[in-house]
């Protein structure tokens, strides 16, 4: 019998769908009854992740606390910046989570690159600095002004413009890392793949909802073993 998944999700509600489709896409099942059981909180009111102080630590750790509640033996999260409060979830709930920033950074290190080039707000930014630098490996990030622009294409992307012009935006953001030395692009916010396709990024493109999707496939078969819990 496979794992229940525990998934935050919400932040924002089309990247939550994604990792779904991506989760029941990738495991391998022959009947319906294969696929794995999840119990998802997609929750858009969670407080601005971006904004210092908003709040949003206590939400998730309450979130995760109902998922425990209702079944769940392991944790996911469909977001980036919402890792910054992993250490208080997983307290929270007293459940393991799967970490999609080390999730990512780890399928960056596979590539065999140096010099890693993140998209993303400044919370995931930070923590993609420190589990880059734990590989041995750099980051590399957008300009002020450039960062300023990426931040408008992202609210536009969470109001549900998909639009050429914004695909074409995150497309020269992502050109921007690759010529400051970038040899490979993280999608550091989930929302960037709904508009950016790897074949649109001349170097090697890491979603890391795909890799996490990929990751919780295998934990929750019994392919991988479970993270170990904060603190045990």
């Amino acid at each position: 019998m496979s794992l229940i998944l525990g998934l935050l999700g919400g932040m924002g509600p089309a990247a939550t769908l994604v990792f779904l489709e991506k989760l029941q896409a990738f495991t391998p099942a022959k009947a319906e009854q294969d696929h794995i059981r999840v119990i998802a909180d997609i929750n858009p009111g969670v407080p601005d992740l971006s904004a210092p102080g908003s709040g949003a630590g206590p939400v998730l750790a309450e979130m995760a606390g109902a998922l425990r509640g209702a079944g769940a033996d392991v944790l996911a999260i469909a977001c980036n910046a919402a890792h910054a409060h992993a250490d208080l979830i997983q307290r929270a709930s007293g459940l393991p989570l799967i970490d999609m920033i080390e999730t990512a950074s780890d399928a960056a290190c596979a590539t065999g690159v140096r010099r890693v080039g993140v998209l993303g707000a400044r919370g995931a930014l930070r923590l993609y600095r420190e589990y880059l630098a734990a590989q041995a490996m750099g980051m590399v990030s957008l300009p002020s002004d450039r960062q300023a622009v990426f931040m408008e294409a992202l609210g536009r992307i969470k109001a549900g413009d998909l639009s050429s012009p914004v695909q074409a935006q995150m497309a020269e953001l992502a050109a921007d890392l690759a010529a400051e030395g970038a040899e490979a692009v993280i999608a550091g916010c989930t929302e960037i793949p709904l508009v950016l396709r790897p074949e649109e990024v001349r170097i090697e493109f890491i979603d890391p909802v795909e890799h996490l999707a990929r990751r919780c496939v295998d934990v929750c078969l019994g392919m991988e073993a479970v993270p170990q819990l904060l603190g045990s």
